[in-house]
């Protein structure tokens, strides 16, 4: 059985929650055993790791628009979580988006003082993405630290829930905004926001993580590298930024369809394994492992690197057993 790392998986702070009460109420609203599994970075954890055959977890916290002092709080709680299991747990960073130059300093801290691997970031802070060059000390600064940036779907801000309300019950615009739709339409629309700006010529070494199977870009890919040539002129095109500096995992997708699309268009050495736990669970990850490897989509040293091989190259890990 392959040792499996995963990179989108979550939990919530107690520090977080008790800043932000509409972030303690958005949380209340889960099922009891999905809130204690957020909740837990102990022995619930390790166990539903080990049910899973997840070797090494990469966690990060869910969505919002968090100040300097409670990310740092926050972080520091996950970094002493990691330290009692250190050969199960690492960490992406949490940062204040919406304060560049603290989200800097504290992805310098995270990565130098605490050892964590990388940073996830909301796909927008209160609809305002990151193709605007106050953003970009952040993305430079990752660069310089050689750690990607996940860039994980949020919630629409106000001003973006207009668009998603129609003839029909807001509960099924709030679903079109988020889970059902946009959380993979707009992340999708992000990377490539990011290219049509420049970024990528800014920072060429620059680490960029999605996840869902590539939120939907790989379906239209071929399309979007034609009209991207349009955009301007870059020192590379857009198909260049897909191979060299985007990463992709199949965090919460379990279907074989998407992910044929996903290789037919991605190098495997770019394609990770990931479960989006606790809201999906490890044991449906490893069940669709097992239907990959007996489908032949990926076999041999192709299905090491998509288990862990890859995420050990990205993000300087080990994928090993307590």
């Amino acid at each position: 059985m392959l040792p499996l790392i995963t990179l989108e998986e979550h939990y919530t702070s107690p520090k977080v929650r008790e800043a932000y009460p509409e972030i303690r109420e958005q949380y209340a609203k889960f099922p009891p055993h999905i809130a204690s599994k957020l909740e837990s970075l102990g022995n619930e954890r390790i166990r539903d790791l080990d049910n899973g055959n997840v070797f090494l977890q990469v966690i990060s916290h869910g969505p919002g628009n968090i100040s300097p002092s409670v990310c740092s709080a926050a972080n520091d709680d996950l970094a002493s979580a990691i330290a009692r299991s250190p050969t199960r747990l690492a960490g992406f960073a949490m940062l204040p988006m919406s304060k560049p130059g603290a989200a800097v300093k504290e992805l310098e801290r995270c990565v130098t003082k605490l050892g964590f691997v990388g940073a996830l970031v909301d796909n927008h802070v209160e609809g305002e993405f990151y193709d605007a060059e106050r953003f970009w000390p952040i993305f430079e600064k990752a660069q310089e630290l050689d750690v990607p940036i996940y860039i994980h779907p949020s919630p629409a801000s106000d001003s973006m829930m207009e668009y998603y309300k129609g003839n029909y019950d807001d509960s099924v615009a709030l679903a079109l905004s988020a889970y059902g739709w946009a959380w993979h339409t707009e992340t999708g629309l992000h990377v490539l926001r990011l290219f049509a700006s420049g970024m990528f010529d800014r920072f060429p070494k620059l680490k960029i993580v999605i996840g869902h199977m590539g939120e939907m870009l790989p379906f239209q890919l071929d399309r979007v590298f034609a009209i991207a040539e349009r955009w301007g002129k870059r020192e590379r095109v857009l198909r260049e930024v897909w191979r060299n500096n985007i990463w992709i995992t199949t965090s919460g997708m379990f279907s074989l369809a998407p992910l044929a699309c996903l290789l037919q268009t991605t190098t495997i050495d770019h394609v990770l394994y990931s479960v989006d736990y606790p809201f999906s669970s490890n044991e449906k990850g490893l069940a669709f492992l097992e239907e990959i490897r007996k489908s032949g989509l990926i076999a041999g040293a192709d299905l090491e690197l998509f288990a862990y091989k890859n995420a050990e190259n990205l993000l300087g890990v080990k994928a090993r057993s307590s």
